[in-house]
């Protein structure tokens, strides 16, 4: 442990605590941890103990940045959110909302479970965060309309969003960074995590419905207002929806022919952007304007800070404390790191948190006899944590974007939520689903092994 290691692990460590504090905005927090870590750590030559020859001097002319952020999960971040700007400037979504009050007839809880299904739908092949700024606009119009409180609505649907967005590799940002360091594509998150999520949604829908079944009155009167609303109306540019339309459907199976194509999911992501703006005739500037370019920035700089932390040693220096569960059996060591994983995305962010420990994961199983050499085993690691930093991000109001964004949105229509209120939503469903997994993962386990 000489000064690289204390000087990195400081900067790493303070970044991650101001990001959790929230007094100082996230990217400031993540740009100026990575310069620092630039400045201190990364610089040529230190630290790594590489001579350059080979990979190393390839690496050595690549600019600086372009050494260790992943642009492939950023790429595919910034073509799928060009991609859903297009289509919500068609009035798609609006659509799909509408449609969804007028199928419940008004009825709140039929509307609640509906409008959680599609967001959850939405999120398995949308950003978490576009789904939710899509979809809350008119929820808060709809409850207006019957006069019940948006909150109950707003977070069942944020919580669906992260449910739904934890079964493909591009719903979630914390599966893009699972899948890439995993060498994970597409097919195989859909394959072993979309028919959870879709029993794990049925389940949630049930307990909405024992819950919320006689907590609503509306009258009469109030759902016909919601019948009278004309779906047909929100739909601005039905060639330009059509368009975009084909376009992600052949995006998303661009996705699921990796195995054939070997194409990596930036690539789809961009060419599929690419065609959308040439196809629906977009002024591409404006198109651009919408790109979240916080949270891509985000990326970029947590990309980096792990780095640090790997190079300056804190990742192996924590990765050798977890050798104590070497002697723990393989499922009940998976069980706890699902369980300590899941408990602190849900405290911090879903995903910061994601970028630091999947290193340490990885070496970790290296590391561990029952792990080395296993390949089923590791994987089921890897879907254990997919679940434990996607569902733990439901546990409180700064585990997961969309959570912040929803609230944000509620409170500007003069809807006030404090944390502790979410909490007592949050942890219910986060401890609920949790379980869940974990029995997944265990059935996973033993028909593996015949345990």
């Amino acid at each position: 442990m000489d000064w690289c290691f204390w000087i990195g692990s400081t900067i790493f460590l303070a970044t991650y605590i101001l990001i959790a504090s929230e007094k100082v905005h996230k990217v400031i927090c993540v740009l100026s941890g990575a310069a620092l870590m630039f400045i201190f750590v990364l610089h040529k030559g230190h630290g790594s103990g590489e001579s350059l020859t080979g990979m190393a001097a390839e690496y050595a002319k690549l600019d600086v940045w372009a050494r260790y952020v992943n642009f492939d999960v950023v790429f595919t971040l910034c073509g799928m959110m060009i991609l859903v700007n297009i289509l919500s400037t068609t009035g798609l979504f609006q659509y799909v909302a509408i449609k969804c009050a007028k199928i419940a007839k008004g009825s709140p809880i039929k509307m609640m479970i509906l409008l959680s299904l599609a967001t959850a739908f939405m999120s398995a092949f949308l950003d978490n965060v576009t789904t939710i700024l899509l979809v809350a606009p008119v929820t808060l119009l709809v409850c207006a309309e019957l006069g019940v409180s948006a909150i109950p609505f707003l977070i069942t649907e944020t919580m669906s969003s992260n449910i739904g967005g934890t079964a493909t590799l591009i719903g979630d940002p914390p599966n893009l960074i699972i899948g890439s360091f995993a060498k994970l594509d597409f097919m195989a998150f859909f394959i072993n995590l979309a028919p959870f999520i879709v029993v794990l949604m049925g389940l949630y829908m049930v307990c909405l419905w024992l819950y919320y079944r006689k907590k609503f009155y509306v009258t009469i009167e109030k759902r016909a207002r919601i019948m009278e609303l004309d779906e047909k109306a929100a739909i601005t540019d039905r060639k330009k929806m059509t368009g975009g339309l084909i376009v992600m459907l052949l995006t998303i199976a661009g996705f699921l022919s990796h195995s054939f194509t070997g194409l990596e999911p930036g690539v789809v992501a961009m060419t599929g952007a690419a065609v959308a703006l040439a196809v629906c005739k977009v002024d591409v500037e404006k198109a651009l304007e919408k790109v979240e370019w916080v949270t891509l920035f985000f990326f970029i700089g947590l990309f980096v800070l792990v780095a640090g932390a790997k190079d300056c040693g804190l990742i192996a220096f924590i990765g050798e404390g977890l050798k104590i569960l070497n002697t723990v059996h393989p499922l009940l060591t998976i069980l706890i790191v699902m369980w300590v994983c899941g408990s602190i995305a849900a405290v911090t962010n879903n995903v910061s948190f994601t970028a630091a420990v999947v290193s340490i994961i990885a070496l970790f199983m290296q590391n561990a006899p029952a792990f080395q050499g296993n390949e089923a085993l590791c994987e089921l690691m890897w879907w254990a944590l997919a679940l434990a930093v996607c569902l733990g991000g439901n546990g409180s109001l700064v585990g997961a974007a969309a959570n912040l964004v929803a609230m944000g949105l509620a409170e500007k229509a003069g809807h006030k939520l404090s944390f502790k209120d979410f909490l007592r939503y949050g942890i219910p469903v986060t401890a609920g689903s949790m379980i869940c997994a974990s029995i997944y993962i265990a059935a996973r386990y033993a028909i593996q092994t015949g345990f």
